[in-house]
């Protein structure tokens, strides 16, 4: 986004998760703000939203909902029980809706805005682990509908993205640990075969970039994408195999 002239406003549940990212969008040339609050609480989001209010003059014309998160668990394990659902939905359903509640106005108001909501291949089919992750991201998706429904004619779209395996610095941190234990070798591009292999493989035969996903948000908040709302689009390489 800042690449592309845009002012970002960089959002981290602390201040000081977000200040490390805003300054290397300034130190690259782009125009960023960092803001702090905790989205997962009414008083965090308010403090939130009104930071960015401040910091962008009034104006903010695209939201994206990139916060989420989701502990590994099955149905009947210990630790999956309610307070694990309440904590996932506050993390993935809630903290979305209360940014939605408190930005989406000044779009209306002004006939224009963009809001994308990342997702996960798993809202529409998930499998039996992390029941609680897949039902909230399923949530999203299906709140994206209803959104768009309630803001029809405003000049605001509202989509999800759901990606399928991404190469987060997480996930090839797991990776090359799961190589190491199992002697598939250091070579990225070696290990990257044996997760398409083993785990979740795509018919595109490797793990999508961070800047693919990201190159499909900037398109579908830009004036391009406007016939474009209420979607669910999948980016994971064909892995999901599905007519929808």
């Amino acid at each position: 986004f800042a690449a592309e002239g845009a002012h970002v406003l960089v959002h981290g549940l602390a201040l000081d998760d977000a200040e490390p990212v805003a300054a290397a969008i300034v130190e690259a040339g782009g125009k960023a703000s960092a803001i702090g609050g905790d989205i997962t609480t009414e008083a965090g989001s308010e403090t939130a939203a009104d930071d960015a209010l401040a910091a962008a003059e009034g104006r903010i014309d695209i939201l994206i909902n990139n916060y989420g998160t989701g502990e590994r668990g099955f149905w009947f394990d210990a630790k999956t029980g309610s307070d694990a659902w309440i904590d996932v939905y506050q993390k993935n359903v809630l903290s979305a809706m209360r940014m939605i509640r408190k930005l989406t106005p000044q779009m209306k108001a002004r006939g224009w805005g963009r809001i994308v909501q990342l997702g996960t291949i798993g809202s529409t089919m998930p499998n039996a682990r992390m029941p609680h992750y897949y039902a909230s991201k399923g949530a999203l998706a299906n709140m994206t509908v209803s959104l768009m429904l309630e803001l029809a004619e405003t000049g605001i779209t509202v989509n999800t993205v759901s990606p399928g395996l991404i190469k987060t610095r997480e996930v090839e941190a797991m990776y090359r640990k799961q190589a190491a234990e199992r002697g598939w070798g250091d070579d990225w591009s070696e290990i990257e075969r044996h997760v398409m292999r083993e785990f979740m493989g795509n018919p595109t035969g490797r793990i999508a970039l961070t800047s693919e996903v990201a190159d499909l948000v900037i398109f579908l908040a830009s004036d391009r994408a406007a016939m474009i709302n209420g979607t669910n689009i999948r980016i994971d390489g064909g892995g999901a195999r599905m007519v929808s």
